[in-house]
């Protein structure tokens, strides 16, 4: 794929990975839209990323496939056309399954699994249009189980085995599908605020690059599944 003038969609893009991921397209060339909860993070996104013309903030909650029907149609009312969408958003809770609290169990399921879902159904035709990319940001919790992940490691392991299945049902249409499986990596997730003591970990730009590497790798072949960890996390 040759990404000058490509358009993708990020959803969770307004901090963390998914920023990350924005300012490498962004360099190279590509009109980015970054979804968030609210109109005043998204605001702030765009600003931050210094390049209005090229990025557009909405406002969505991928738990609700209504929203992200909406985020597609502006994006395809704004640029035309869209051709990598990359299901970033999500959120963690951990405690021991008998203390999970009910509500923490269905926001994750809501929006973990239900919105990678969401996030599909609402771009799969305008990616069969363009032949586009579709990816998932899943984690190593989606293959490693461990305690008080129950509720995590539920929705990962689903995101993992959704994105699979999905890959087989539309590489016929020349969509291509991946999930990325990140360790730990310096972001904003479960309200971290990252510091030089993240230094060891996985950087947002790292994830970055990644994508740009799956995005320009020959369409003939197809990473499906990656995982991506620290190289020295007895550095921590």
């Amino acid at each position: 794929m040759k990404l000058e003038g490509k358009v993708a969609y990020i959803t969770g893009g307004t901090k963390g990975i998914g920023y990350g991921i924005a300012e490498c397209l962004l360099e190279q060339g590509m009109k980015v839209a970054i979804s968030g909860r609210s109109q005043e993070s998204a605001d702030a996104a765009v600003k931050s990323l210094n390049n209005s013309d090229k990025v557009l903030g909405l406002v969505s909650d991928v738990s609700k496939l209504e929203d992200e029907r909406k985020a597609v149609a502006d994006i395809l009312d704004k640029w035309g056309q869209l051709d990598v969408v990359m299901a970033n958003a999500g959120v963690g809770h951990f405690a021991p399954i008998d203390e999970l609290e009910d509500e923490k169990w269905h926001q994750m399921i809501d929006t973990n699994l239900n919105g990678v879902y969401h996030t599909l159904k609402a771009s799969v035709d305008a990616l069969k249009k363009s032949e586009g990319y579709y990816m998932t940001l899943a984690s190593l919790a989606g293959t490693n189980f461990f305690p008080t992940a129950a509720g995590y490691n539920a929705t990962k392991f689903g995101v993992v085995g959704f994105t699979q299945a999905a890959m087989l049902d539309l590489r016929r249409y020349n969509i291509k599908v991946t999930t990325i499986m990140p360790g730990s990596v310096a972001s904003h997730f479960n309200d971290h605020e990252p510091s030089e003591k993240d230094a060891w970990k996985i950087q947002p730009e790292d994830i970055g690059k990644l994508v740009i590497d799956l995005l320009t790798m020959h369409p003939r072949t197809l990473p499906s599944k990656i995982e991506v960890r620290p190289t020295r996390p007895d550095l921590k």
